[in-house]
Order: C-alpha cells, then structure tokens, then sequence
C-alpha cells in the first residue's frame, strides 16, 4: 500500500540507522572540540598542581633525614620539573627531554623508600608523545634511562633490581598511555574530517537541487513567455482578443514562476529553513499534470495525457512533474513537434512515465543538454532511471522509472 505521507527517501545512501549513526558520531565530535575548548587551560595546570603536591612535601620531608646539598637538590628537581610541563605544549620535545634528564639526576638521588617517583615525567612523555614529539620522547627517556642504569652499575651503585624493573615497567607503561592517546586523538580527527567533508557534500548537494529546480522553473516559464509573447504580437492587429489571451496568460505563467523562484530562494536566505518573505508555494504534484498539458498546448503542441496514479510520495510526485515538465519544454523549444504523448502508470515495483513526441529527436548538439541531465539526476536521486530512445510517433521518447519499494 502507498503512504502518501512520506515524502523523500532517507537523508544518508545507508539508510535511516546509517543516518543515526552519523549524527551521533558528529555530536561527539562537536561535544569533544567544545570540552577541549573549555578545559584547555585545566588540562595545562593540573598536571604541574599534581607534580607539585606529589614530589615536593616528599622532598622537603627528606631535608631533615639527608645532607643539605641533595636535599636542596631534590627539592629544587622536584619543582622544575613541574614548573617544565607548563610549557609542553609549546616546546613538547624539549621538555621532555629536560624533564626526564631531572628524573634520572632524582633516581641517583633518592632510593626506594624515599618519596614517590618523579610523575613529572608521565606527564612529559604523554604530552610529547600526543603533540607530535614522538621522536624526542622515545630517544631522550630511552637514552637516558639506560645511560643512568649503565652509570650506576659502573659506579657501583647498589639499587634493587626491583627497583629498576619497576621504573621500567611503569615508563613503559606511560609510553603506552601516550600511543593509545594519541592514535584516539588521530581517530577523531579523522571522524572530523569526514564530518566537515560530508558537511561539505550537503552544501554542494543543495545548490545542485536548487539549481536543478530554477532551471526547470525558468526553462518552462520562459519557454511559455516567449511563445505567447510571439502569439500576442502575431495576433495584436487582426485578432485582439486574443492577443489579450495570450499577455494574459504570460501574466499568469510569470506571476507562477516569480512565486517559485522567490520560494527556491528563500532557502538560500533562510535563518532556519525558510525566508518568511518568501510566498509559501506548494510543490508541484500529480494534480498539477492537466495545467502543465494544457499550458503547453496553448502553444500549439497538441499533447494527450494518460495519468493512472492517484496516489504516491510527495517526492515521486514532484520528480515525475518535473520530468515531464522538462520533457514538454524540450518539446516546444527544440523538437519542432506538433503531437506529444505523456504517460503516468505504475506496477508493483516502478512508477513509470513515458513522454513521446512527433519532432526531430535527439541530435548530437542536444545530446548533453542540462535538461536530460537535471531529469535523469532526479530520476537516479531516488534510485530509477532514465532513457531515451526513439519515439514511435517518429520523435523522441523518454522513459522515467522510479522504485516503488523505495518509498513505501
């Protein structure tokens, strides 16, 4: 059974749980950029405020149970470190690098027992390594870490191997935290750029529709305009009447297509979907075949329409009326055709729309005319077709078919 009441196919080529998925992914996009935003100067404060608190009551705590000199030492360590990270983003590499240098200067300085580990240094590798200072993390904490065990084997140091396989393990660990960071920062930039780009596909697909409705607006209008501006001026002197029939009809027809294209533009002006100057026009529709035929045979193009739908989507109406409107403007402007033919049928699975016509046909200077293209776009826009052959009146015959399992 067909509802008129749904009027176009889903928004995204993979459907309406394809759509859902994109919009939701495109809200966590835009929530992400707008909470990094908003905690850009959190994110920079807070691991120097958890560097301080962490090593230095730990360091001062030690000036009572060591030498003055390594205390202060520490101390001093354990408070540029920090004070380092406020500029990791700017120098990302460098800091690093610096940091984890005073990280090595704190391991000789203190043992396992003496205050927590220089977490500064977490904090420097994971920002390096999410800032793009991959390089500068990896050589610098690596070099560095296996110059200090190497110098304290050699000196004799006596530091616990559990000591040093934790150290390890927990750099390694930091390192990790960093990669995993980072290749998520890399996902949603990517997620970001699709969403911009597909952004981008709907602005560009919009201007072809509108495009697309002016010129099937203005190619018909104009095309009745100047045929009964023609008949006006032929008839003036020996039938004035009905040169009044005709300036009132090219009355109508520019009043019709001044009110559609105001309409069409309105979307461009609109700040929430429509321009309220703009004239509220219906979009055309089956109803609206007969005046479509019998504006055309006023121009002297005898044309007989067969419509058996009554009923179908609003946008297979509106695809339909404007194929045909296309196709009978091609017909009065190029064909030189005196008879045209317009069929509306549908089956079970298509509705199909057949115009025929008596006139010249295709020839190679028409073949790429907008006009074919505009209908076969809206034809394929809603997963049909569109064809020409030749016409059995002798003419051209074109033959639109538009899914009905599509929009039911």
């Amino acid at each position: 059974m067909q509802h008129p009441g749904r009027t176009h196919t889903p928004r995204w080529a993979g459907g309406y749980h394809q759509w859902q998925r994109d919009q939701l992914t495109e809200e966590l996009v835009l929530r992400r950029q707008h909470s990094q935003r908003m905690s850009r100067r959190a994110r920079l404060l807070i691991p120097f405020v958890f560097s301080l608190i962490i090593q230095v009551p730990a360091s001062l705590f030690w000036l009572v149970h060591a030498p003055a000199p390594t205390a202060w030492l520490s101390v001093a360590l354990a408070v540029v470190g920090p004070v380092a990270l406020l500029f990791r983003r700017r120098f990302p590499g460098p800091v690093v690098a610096f940091v984890a240098a005073g990280a090595c200067v704190d391991f000789f300085l203190s043992d396992a027992t003496q205050g927590p580990p220089y977490v500064a240094l977490a904090f420097a590798v994971v920002s390096s390594i999410v800032h793009g200072a991959r390089a500068w993390a990896w050589i610098s904490v690596g070099a560095l870490w296996v110059g200090t065990v190497s110098a304290g084997l050699i000196i004799g140091i006596d530091w616990h191997p559990a000591r040093i396989a934790v150290t390890t393990l927990g750099i390694l660990v930091t390192f990790g935290i960093g990669e995993g960071l980072r290749n998520r920062n890399e996902h949603f930039e990517k997620i970001r750029s699709v969403v911009a780009q597909r952004k981008q596909s709907e602005v560009q697909a919009e201007r072809v529709r509108i495009a697309r409705e002016l010129h099937d607006v203005l190619a018909h209008s104009l095309s009745q305009i100047n045929v009964q501006a023609g008949v006006g001026l032929h008839l003036m002197d020996k039938q004035p009447e009905k040169a009044a029939e005709a300036l009132a009809s090219i009355k109508e027809t520019s009043k019709t297509a001044l009110d559609e294209v105001r309409s069409v533009l309105g979307v461009l002006r609109a700040e929430g979907g429509q321009d309220p100057s703009a004239p509220l026009v219906p979009e055309p529709d089956l109803s609206r075949l007969p005046g479509l035929v019998a504006s055309v045979t006023s121009q002297g193009v005898d044309v007989t329409l067969a419509n058996e739908v009554a009923e179908a989507p609003k946008a297979v109406q509106l695809a339909v009326y404007r194929i045909v409107q296309e196709s009978l403007t091609n017909v009065v402007r190029h064909a030189k055709a005196t008879n045209a033919t317009v069929s509306v049928s549908a089956d079970a699975h298509h509705y199909v729309v057949v115009v025929d016509d008596d006139g010249k046909g295709l020839t190679e200077e028409s073949t790429g005319g907008r006009g074919l293209l505009g209908m076969r776009e809206r034809a394929e826009l809603l997963g049909g077709t569109l064809a020409t052959a030749v016409s059995p009146l002798g003419g051209l015959q074109i033959t639109a078919r538009i899914p009905v399992k599509e929009h039911e």
